[in-house]
């Protein structure tokens, strides 16, 4: 074929191309699951009808297949087709050299993977895979995936500067934490379910949103058992509402329907409960009101600090 008529193969087919080839190199094993339709338009910058595309081919072929529960994953029948061939041992990556990985390589790649296909999808052997490096060469630089997570997380608070001493008042700067908090959240959907509050992992940048808060209680007349609670439910404020935002974002991108699609379909079942008159007051509420998650999450902010300024108020009485 001449240079004239040779066309690039269509979008969609490189992109299989790469996907078989991970799979067939054994980076992508039998009951790995797939990134969702959405994922891969996101991570390929592509149209999401591409990406239906690749995930049809992908299970024409037999390398993908989808499971009430489970979603859609790596096929039994393509371990099968793993290969020893001379293609597949192409297929993996040059990979970073052991002696130059580091720590930070390791965290900013967990990190890629966890924003686009959630926490869910980062493990030892993905990581390694997405390195191009042995698995047993990350555990120079972590001991297991808790402690991945863990330090994914702090390395995630430490990415805002946090001012010091910050704005005027202790209202300004509880709303300042809060809000930092709340984008971190919104750029890394996964960081709420890496955070617990009964059993804390003791990492610095974390440690230091929680001291800074305290500090920013200073001067107020509080025990400190008060400030601690204070800055654990200003920050379970921030992550309740994260979660419910991490979870559209995954249901839309799990089934391609947006939430304002979502409540179009759910529209007739709706309306037959809520006209018949025993709903009345859920009838007036207007739809924005519940799907709007930054509003839900600033109004949550503002009366919350009006509750505590109340509490502060009555102890400086006493």
């Amino acid at each position: 074929m001449t240079a004239s008529t040779q066309r690039d193969d269509p979008p969609y087919r490189r992109i299989v191309a790469e996907i078989r080839a991970r799979i067939l190199a054994d980076e992508l094993r039998p009951g790995d699951r797939m990134p969702s339709i959405r994922q891969i338009a996101q991570r390929w910058g592509v149209a999401v009808a591409t990406a239906t595309k690749v995930m049809a081919a992908l299970r024409d072929e037999g390398l993908v297949e989808t499971k009430v529960g489970a979603g859609t994953l790596v096929s039994a029948r393509a371990g099968r087709q793993r290969a020893t061939t001379p293609r597949a041992r192409r297929a993996r990556r040059p990979g970073v050299p052991r002696e130059t990985l580091n720590r930070k390589d390791v965290l900013r790649a967990a990190i890629a993977i966890a924003d686009v296909e959630g926490l869910d999808a980062v493990s030892m052997r993905r990581l390694a895979a997405e390195l191009g490096v042995g698995p047993m060469s990350l555990y120079r630089h972590v001991a297991n995936k808790d402690e991945l997570v863990a330090q994914m997380a702090d390395a995630v608070f430490g990415e805002p500067e946090l001012p010091d001493p910050g704005p005027e008042g202790w209202r300004a700067k509880l709303e300042l934490i809060a809000r930092e908090q709340w984008e971190l959240c919104r750029r890394h959907l996964w960081l709420p379910r890496a955070v617990s509050f009964t059993r804390p992992v003791l990492v610095p940048n974390m440690m230091a949103h929680t001291e800074w808060t305290l500090r920013a209680l200073g001067g107020l007349g509080l025990p400190m058992a008060i400030r601690v609670r204070e800055a654990l439910t200003l920050h379970a404020l921030v992550v309740t509402v994260a979660l419910s935002l991490a979870d559209e974002v995954e249901a839309e991108q799990e089934t391609g329907v947006t939430l304002a699609g979502w409540w179009l379909a759910q529209r007739k079942e709706a309306d037959e409960l809520l006209d018949g008159g025993r709903f009345p007051l859920l009838a007036a509420v207007p739809e924005e009101a519940v799907s709007d998650l930054d509003g839900l999450f600033d109004y949550g902010l503002a009366r919350h600090l009006d509750g505590f300024a109340v509490m502060v108020a009555d102890r400086a009485r006493t």
